[in-house]
């Protein structure tokens, strides 16, 4: 009888242990570096594999591609088959420069609507706005989450690294766009590359209306996100980041250091992971 009640315990635990993992979505920002960059042994050939077996093995249901080319999305579609994709790229609002696209593993998640918009002035056509050396642009998703039958939102951004005034104008605008597409209240994730140190005064407003994973995560690997190769900066300060709103609570919020395929690194940043609980 004894050993019967224990069994039914342990029985119990698990299914507890499988509902609470159940509960949770995996999502990551992952900034790719630019494939036609000359990165001597770190040459987009050299490493696209090792990037793509990353994701299969980290598995993300969503993740954001910071700097990504064309091609660099079509062969992560190819060499990753549950992913999808959408985004456009910043310079034309077509297939030009890179993208900022998300892409959602299609047996975890169903895309419900999307859209790209511009971090300037007129944010609706391709621009750059205020003293950005470049144009710079969130592209957000609308997810159906058929695991668990819930929807949220998922936003990438990548804030440009020149122009001061255009990384504080640009946070602002997507604050504002954060605030007025979700009559719903569904619960939201934005993420990226924010060029930004985690005491910038523009991270402030952010913060007020979600929660930063650095901050919140019960299980936090904190440290520089840009590792120029291996080269770490003194400053150990993230630049990359991933906000919530509506979650229940942050998981864990990791960077990916480890190597893949004898590649030592699959960008010049870590990709950034977390596990958000619904």
């Amino acid at each position: 009888m004894k050993h019967a009640k224990s069994l039914l315990l342990l029985a119990a635990a698990a299914m507890l242990l499988i509902s609470c993992q159940a509960a949770g979505v995996k999502v990551m920002s992952f900034n790719v570096r630019f494939g036609t960059a000359d990165d001597g042994e770190y040459v987009w050939e050299n490493r696209k594999d090792a990037a793509a077996a990353m994701i299969m093995d980290q598995r993300p249901a969503v993740f954001g591609v910071q700097e990504a080319l064309d091609f660099q999305l079509n062969f992560f579609e190819e060499a990753c088959p549950p992913y999808r994709c959408v985004g456009v790229g910043r310079d034309d609002g077509e297939h030009g420069g890179e993208h900022m696209s998300v892409f959602y593993d299609t047996e975890r998640l169903e895309l419900k609507d999307w859209g790209t918009y511009w971090l300037s002035e007129t944010p609706d056509v391709p621009s750059a706005g205020w003293d950005a050396k470049h144009k710079r642009t969130a592209t957000w998703t609308l997810l159906y989450d058929k695991q668990n039958k819930k929807y949220f939102y998922f936003v990438n951004t990548h804030l440009d690294h020149r122009g001061a005034e255009a990384r504080k104008n640009g946070i602002a605008l997507v604050i504002e766009r954060i605030g007025a597409m979700n009559p719903e209240n569904y619960p939201m994730v934005l993420l990226g590359d924010f060029n930004m140190k985690d005491d910038d005064e523009c991270l402030a407003g952010l913060r007020l209306i979600m929660e930063d994973s650095w901050k919140t995560a019960r299980e936090v690997d904190y440290g520089t996100t840009w590792h120029n190769w291996g080269k770490e900066p003194d400053d150990k300060s993230p630049i990359d980041y991933i906000f919530y709103k509506g979650f229940k609570a942050c998981r864990s919020i990791s960077r990916v250091k480890t190597p893949y395929l004898g590649m030592p690194f699959v960008s010049d940043h870590y990709p950034l992971t977390a596990i958000l609980d619904y």
